[in-house]
Formats: C-alpha cells, sequence, structure tokens
C-alpha cells in the first residue's frame, strides 16, 4: 500500500515507520502524503489507541531529499501542498502521537517530532534545526511548537545557531519525555505506547485538543471547554469505568465507550 513508509497496527499501537534508510528517511513529497495518510488511517480504526512514528535503519528524518526538490521550486507552495497536511493531520488526530526519535532528527525532520505529542529519544538520537544552514527558516510548524515547549530565547537560539541537541541535552530541556539506551529502547517506546493505548480514549481526545486550544483561548472560554468536554466524559461508560475500579481497588481497563 505504501511505498516510502511501513503500516502495521499491534496491540492497539499503529506503527508508522519511514522506510528511506539509504536517504536517512530524507522526506519526498511521497512521504509526506504516506504519513498524512497513515496517521488518517489510524485515527479512524477503531482499534488503535496510539500512534507511533520512527524510522528505519540509523536516522529519524534529516529533513527534506534536496535531491528531489527542483531547481526554481516554489518553497511556499511546497510546504502547503505536503509539509503543512502532514503536520495538521497528527496534530488533529484524536489519538496521542509518540515520536519514537530513533537518530537524527534534522530540519523538518525535528519538525515532525515537534508535532507529535510526546517524544522518546534513542541514546545516539539527535535534534537540528537545520535550516539556517541551506539559508532557510525553519517550518513544518517549528516556530509553533519551539518555543511552546522550550520557551522563546531557546527556542530562537536552536533555530538561528542551528546547532546539534543531543539525547540527553533533549531530555534536560524538556524537548523529549524519556531517553533509553539501545538496549532497552524497542522495550521502552512498547511500555510507553501501551501505556498510552490503556488509557481511555475519549478523555484522552479532550486532553489533546484542550491543551492545543487553550493557547488561543481567554480563561473564560477555557473554563467552559472544560466545562462542555468534562460532560462529555463524564457521560461514558469508561468513567463509570475507572469510579468502579477506584472503588473495588484494582486497576480499571477501558473500553473506549
Amino acid at each position: 500500500m505504501f511505498e516510502t513508509i511501513e503500516y502495521e497496527v499491534k496491540d492497539r499501537v499503529s506503527w508508522v515507520r519511514l522506510n528511506r534508510p539509504n536517504k536517512l528517511n530524507a522526506f519526498t513529497s511521497l512521504m509526506n502524503k504516506e504519513i498524512a495518510t497513515a496517521v488518517n488511517q489510524a485515527t479512524n480504526d477503531q482499534e488503535v489507541r496510539c500512534i507511533v512514528i520512527t524510522g528505519n535503519g540509523r536516522a529519524f528524518c534529516s529533513g527534506q531529499d534536496l535531491g528531489s526538490v527542483e531547481e526554481g521550486v516554489d518553497h511556499a507552495e511546497m510546504l502547503r501542498s505536503t509539509y503543512n497536511p502532514m503536520v495538521k493531520e497528527i496534530t488533529s488526530s484524536s489519538k496521542p502521537v509518540i515520536a519514537a526519535v530513533n537518530g537524527v532528527a534534522a530540519g523538518a525532520g525535528m519538525s515532525l517530532a515537534l508535532a507529535c505529542d510526546f517524544r522518546l529519544a534513542h541514546e545516539r538520537a539527535s535534534f537540528i534545526e537545520a535550516f539556517v544552514h541551506v539559508g532557510l527558516v525553519p517550518d513544518s510548524g517549528s516556530t509553533y511548537f519551539l518555543p511552546r515547549l522550550l520557551g522563546h530565547a531557546k527556542a530562537l537560539e536552536l533555530a538561528m545557531l542551528g546547532e546539534k541537541v543531543s539525547a540527553a541535552d533533549a531530555k534536560e530541556l524538556g524537548l523529549v519525555t524519556d531517553m533509553f539506551s539501545n538496549e532497552y529502547w524497542e522495550q521502552g517506546i512498547n511500555q510507553f505506547a501501551n501505556r498510552l493505548a490503556s488509557l481511555p480514549p475519549k478523555a484522552v481526545e479532550h486532553i489533546k485538543q484542550n491543551f492545543q486550544r487553550s493557547w488561543e483561548s481567554n480563561l473564560d472560554e477555557v473554563l467552559e471547554m472544560e466545562a462542555v468536554t468534562q460532560g462529555e466524559a463524564g457521560k461514558t461508560n469508561d468513567h463509570l469505568e475507572g469510579i468502579q475500579a477506584f472503588t473495588e481497588k484494582r486497576k480499571p481497563i477501558f473500553h473506549g465507550s
């Protein structure tokens, strides 16, 4: 079905693996579209509770494949037609999305990781806003996500100086949720993904959407948004299961209803 990525669903987790390892999983327009398609497919799959995006080989994603860019290309139109829809598909998904950063995440590859809800880093992973080194500006959401994650000053530093950030430093900065050694990499991703997949889906969806909307809302709007979504969550069977499990002193089993 896909040419540049691999897709599978296992144990309620959708795995999207960038699959151009000989090119360090560099983006082509087809890969952008296939990632967006895969995320959309996972979002609409009732079996899926969590989405993981990672790379095959030694890189997560090295950014745009410059060899595939024609001379004189309209960069603005390229972003509007390929990168922007991919980013929007990830951020609008009702499912939590994990970037399992197994190696370098450079340029738009870093933007892809930033667009996800969580970032898990392999000990060899690195992050670099490489755009400035080719006379370009950060795109694919980097100027939106990075200052929200790190604050204005640090985000500006990374974007303007284009310096590489190691996995350990990314963890220290709060850019990634956790870092794993090679020995525990697969185990770490699976445990985190399975943890997310075990949560009540409707509550998770509302939490993700509410936090996104809060940036553009005032307090009164946020309070009303919380009231509306809490009202919806309170009517779910998962809420009843949570209350019953608490009463019975056991771990709840959420079925997504």
